[in-house]
Parts: C-alpha cells; structure tokens; sequence
C-alpha cells in the first residue's frame, strides 16, 4: 500500500519546466549569470558578424569601382579632384588620394624638389594601408575572445550547476531521475550556450581574418603599381 502510494503521488507530482527559459529562470544564480552572459555574448559577435560582412562587401565593391577608373584612362589629375571633394576615402581611394596628395604638394613648393619624393609617397602609401588593415580589424578581437572562452565559462556553469544539483540531491535524499534531471540539465545548457556562442565567433573570425589580408594584399598591389606609375613621372619630370 505504501508502495502504491508513494507511485501516486510522485505521479501526481508537478513536472519540471525543462524548455529553453524554464532553464534558465530556474538555474541557480552563477548559472544565471552565465548564461544571460553568454546569451549577450551570442548577440554581440552576431552584431559585430553582420556589421563586418556588410564591411567587407562594400570594400570589395568599392575597389572593384575604383579600379575600373582608375584603368579606365581618366586622368589622375581629374580622378583626384573628384576624390579629394569627398569627406571620407577609403580603401584604394583612400590610397590613391593620400598618394597625390603628397605628390602635389611637392609640386606646389617654391623649389619643387623631388629628392626623396619617392619615398614620402611609398611610406604615406604604407601608412594608409596600414590604417585600413586597423579598420577592417577592428571589433574582430571580440570574436576572438568570445570563440576561446566561451566554451570554458558555459563549462564552469555546467560545474556549478551540477555541484549544485548533487546538493539539492543530498540535502533532499532524493536520487530518483525526476529530481536529478533538471538540475542537470540546468547544468549542460550552459555548456550549450557557450558553444553556441563560441562555434560562429570562431567560424567568422578566421573568415575574416583571411577577408583582411585578402584585401590588404589588393591594396599593397596598388600601390607598388601606383608607387611605379609616379616613379616614372618623378623620373620624367627631373630629366626635363
């Protein structure tokens, strides 16, 4: 009899709420913590994710622009007086306008020498590079460290967690599978959203990593073709 009703009533017994927000508005305060962590964790590096591969396809796009006339055969002359009017150059305009505007001003001294021209113009060239690379980087860090710790603070929930189900289990002396599993899985959801967050910051901080030094490399290719096109002119104009 007592059997019998010891199986009624643990029939009878409320069910545990073991959906997605039932885990987390029921895990304990650390596991909270982590969890709504790593949850604004997941949101940011989608942030940084989507903001990133508009960047980069806008860059691709514009230096596909840019060098379709720059080859064109426009004049340099005519080509950067319509760059320069713009407020912000990036990317190969950016170059090519920091290029010519050290070139130009050269020109416009009094004693216009081009002693050394050619070197002022690769190191402005390699600076600007530089500072594109810095821009197309930035945020990427914040994929990086969310990609190699977040596996490890979804684990130290999960050890929290399940310390903390063994307590409930010996201060209740209670092992039956119906007390254990939510607490349990309380527990492994933390180390599943450490991996969700993790698994696409690693994935797109590789993708764009090899993006940047695509891009970095087209931009140091125009300009060594740049660096010689002026070197041709700066030669010309001191034989005449």
């Amino acid at each position: 009899m007592d059997s019998t009703a010891d199986i009624a009533q643990t029939a009878l017994a409320p069910v545990a709420d073991v959906s997605l927000i039932g885990l987390v508005l029921h895990a304990g305060l650390v596991v909270q913590i982590v969890m709504i962590g790593l949850m604004i964790a997941s949101i940011w590096c989608w942030a940084i994710i989507i903001d990133k591969t508009i960047l980069f396809s806008r860059s691709r796009a514009a230096m596909n622009r840019f060098e379709q006339v720059f080859w064109s055969g426009q004049s340099l002359e005519d080509l950067y007086r319509s760059l320069s009017q713009r407020q912000n150059n990036y990317g190969m305009a950016g170059l090519f306008v920091s290029a010519m505007r050290e070139w130009k001003r050269s020109l416009e001294t009094p004693n216009r020498s081009f002693l050394g021209l050619h070197a002022r113009i690769e190191k402005v060239m390699d600076v600007t590079i530089q500072r594109e690379a810095e821009r197309l980087e930035s945020k990427l860090l914040v994929l990086a460290t969310v990609g190699s710790s977040g596996p490890f603070i979804g684990l130290f929930g999960t050890v929290i967690g399940i310390m903390t189900a063994f307590q409930s289990i010996a201060a209740t002396k209670n092992t039956s599978l119906a007390a254990v599993a939510p607490g349990i899985s309380e527990a492994l959801f933390a180390t599943a959203m450490g991996l969700v967050a993790a698994i696409p910051a690693v994935i797109a901080y590789n993708k764009f990593n090899a993006e940047v030094a695509k891009q970095q490399g087209r931009l140091e290719g125009f300009a060594d073709e740049f660096s010689a096109i002026l070197s041709r002119q700066i030669d010309e104009r001191m034989a005449a």
